[in-house]
């Protein structure tokens, strides 16, 4: 049976068992879809290379320590992984377009007041939701249930209080405690919620 016929699953494995050339068979497999992806997403050919490469170290990295538990699955997870590394890139480098004003005092222009989102922006805002919605469903049920009921569906702590048969006092210290175990698991998480 020939290497080039074998799925990816069984590649990995080869990979990981010493044969090299697994690996370059399945980046080659891969490498159109991937890279289409993130320069479609980055618009610029350079950095999508740059992060293309970026992506698959990680991968390398990651199957070595055996972080790898999608059998069936590698490119999505390597789309995945590459979705991840543009959030990163544009979390640390926030690319602002700018507007020249130096006649003026005051930057009149250089706000995001005045700017669409762009699509890096849209990435981490929806990033961003996601990590929170993820956070949520490790609260204990009562917890996650006040936070569900206040923020999805703007219910008021009344209305709450009322929903699940507690008192408004109680609605209120669950939202506390939730308020401080969401903030505990950012720092467990190493989750970064902050969008500027």
């Amino acid at each position: 049976m020939s290497i080039h016929s074998l799925n990816d699953y069984d590649l990995i494995k080869q990979y990981l068992g010493g044969k090299e050339s697994s690996l370059e068979i399945l980046i080659n497999r891969h490498k159109n879809k991937v890279f289409s992806y993130i320069l479609m997403v980055v618009k610029n050919r350079e950095l999508a290379e740059d992060i293309f490469q970026d992506a698959f170290i990680k991968v390398i990295k990651s199957l070595h320590a055996g972080n790898y538990k999608e059998e069936g699955r590698f490119v999505s997870w390597v789309m995945r992984i590459s979705h991840n590394l543009i959030i990163d890139f544009y979390r640390k480098d926030k690319h602002l377009k700018t507007v020249s004003d130096d006649e003026t005092e005051y930057p009149l222009f250089n706000s995001s007041k005045f700017s669409d989102a762009t699509i890096e922006e849209n990435l981490i805002k929806e990033q961003i939701h996601q990590d929170v919605k993820d956070l949520v469903e490790k609260l204990p049920d009562e917890q996650k249930e006040v936070v569900v009921l206040r923020y999805y569906y703007g219910l008021s702590f009344k209305e709450i209080a009322e929903h699940t048969s507690v008192s408004i006092n109680t609605a209120l210290g669950r939202m506390r405690y939730a308020i401080i175990n969401l903030r505990k698991l950012m720092v467990e998480s190493k989750v970064d919620l902050v969008f500027n």
